[in-house]
């Protein structure tokens, strides 16, 4: 009997490609009915790209809200989750939906960087297509949840040369994977290859983590024990720093069933995204 990996989401999510269809569905719809404007360009690669969902009536001065999909870092396109939007326009606001390069082509300081470019291209241009610079949130799932984390985190490589960041007022960060040490040796050793270095040089846990941001840190009960341990001991890092960071885990969700929730207002998760939007 072979090993059971508890990164291998599709293991433990008996209807995984229905809930990726629906994820797929949901983005169709909000985007026939929505403004967009589609891949304007936050940089010069081909995947620096990023997708604005506009509300309806918006008002000049909207709060902004930045979504980073997951994919562990290997996969993952942004129209497929352009309904997370949802929460974001009841609240008034401004989505944004960023695109970037996947590994193994690319390495995770790219990621990394290009996540951080786009959101500080977002912040510089808001004014420009009526959002508020300083009502800017963040929010990411899976991988995009630990990519988006560096936003108000440096890896202990940086220390002595510390990236531009941009001011971020909240962090929604929804199932986040926070130690990288157990990937390598994963499922996705051929997919991501990674490597024992690169995990070490960018695991949130092992990072300088900056004040700044709320940030809400929210995973699925019925997800696998390294996205409750892991949420929970990034919580802990910060609360020991005296950092403003809530631990909320969700009853009855799952690794993929967590987005549904996401990006449903009517949803716990939904109301907490459209609050962090609002209240900025």
């Amino acid at each position: 009997m072979t090993e059971t990996d508890l990164y291998r989401i599709r293991d433990f999510v008996p209807d995984f490609d229905a809930v990726a269809a629906e994820f797929a569905e949901r983005s169709r719809a909000l985007s026939a009915r929505s403004k967009i404007r589609a891949d304007i360009a936050y940089g010069a690669r081909p995947r620096e790209t990023l997708d604005l969902v506009f509300p309806e009536n918006a008002a000049s001065g909207a709060p902004l809200h930045v979504f980073v999909h997951g994919g562990y870092w290997r996969s993952g396109e942004k129209t497929n989750y352009h309904f997370v939007a949802e929460p974001v326009l009841a609240a008034g606001g401004i989505a944004a939906l960023i695109e970037y390069d996947l590994m193994p082509t690319q390495r995770l300081p790219v990621l990394v960087d290009q996540v951080r470019h786009a959101v500080l291209w977002l912040q510089h241009h808001a004014a420009e297509f009526g959002a508020e610079p300083r009502r800017l949130t963040v929010s990411g799932h899976s991988a995009g949840a630990h990519l988006s984390s560096y936003l108000a985190a440096t890896g202990p490589r940086e220390v002595r040369a510390r990236p531009a960041l941009p001011d971020v007022k909240g962090l929604f960060l929804l199932s986040g994977i926070y130690d990288l040490s157990e990937i390598p040796n994963s499922f996705l050793r051929d997919e991501a290859k990674m490597s024992h270095v690169e995990a070490a040089a960018w695991s949130p846990l092992t990072s300088t983590q900056h004040n700044g941001p709320r940030r809400v840190i929210a995973f699925g009960e019925d997800e696998t024990a390294p996205f409750h341990d892991q949420a929970r001991a990034l919580q802990a890092k910060l609360s020991m720093a005296s950092q403003r960071a809530e631990l909320l885990p969700v009853p009855e969700l799952n690794h993929m069933t967590v987005v549904l929730d996401f990006a449903d207002v009517q949803s716990t998760l939904g109301r907490r995204l459209a609050d962090m939007v609002g209240s900025h």
